[in-house]
């Protein structure tokens, strides 16, 4: 597909994509909400998780699959196909790190993938639910 905008007009339109309070993360807090799960959005963990369990130190993020490099739905761009590779490549090693940081301070971490949610977000949401209580707090 030749894409109609210009250089400027693309990255005009890219640079207003949101990182926070995307669609997929606002569904899902949501569902979270009405299963009675309460979490925290503001943290400083590595990473910046987009839903944060504190008391049990669950981190989950949701992944766009654009822009995390979804194996099943990500898809690069054909122009400037390098560059796309490069940006993508390196969310996805900044996404390992941020996991193994946050893992190596004893943390459990969940990534959730857009599609899955629209899928079948209530099974998401129960995932989560069941993981809380399988999580022994010290």
């Amino acid at each position: 597909m030749v894409d109609f905008m210009t250089p400027e007009q693309r990255s005009r339109c890219m640079s207003r994509v949101k990182s926070k309070n995307t669609k997929p993360e606002r569904l899902l807090r949501k569902e979270l909400w009405r299963l009675g799960l309460r979490y925290r959005l503001k943290n400083d963990l590595p990473g910046k998780p987009d839903i944060v369990f504190p008391g049990k130190k669950l981190a989950i993020f949701v992944d766009g699959c654009f822009w995390h490099g979804c194996p099943e739905h990500g898809e690069i761009p054909k122009t400037n196909k390098e560059i796309w590779k490069k940006k993508i490549n390196r969310n996805i090693e900044r996404d390992s790190e941020n996991k193994n940081a946050l893992i190596s301070d004893g943390w459990t971490v969940l990534r959730v993938w857009e599609h899955e949610l629209n899928e079948d977000l209530n099974s998401v949401a129960m995932h989560i639910r069941e993981c809380l209580s399988e999580i022994t707090t010290h």
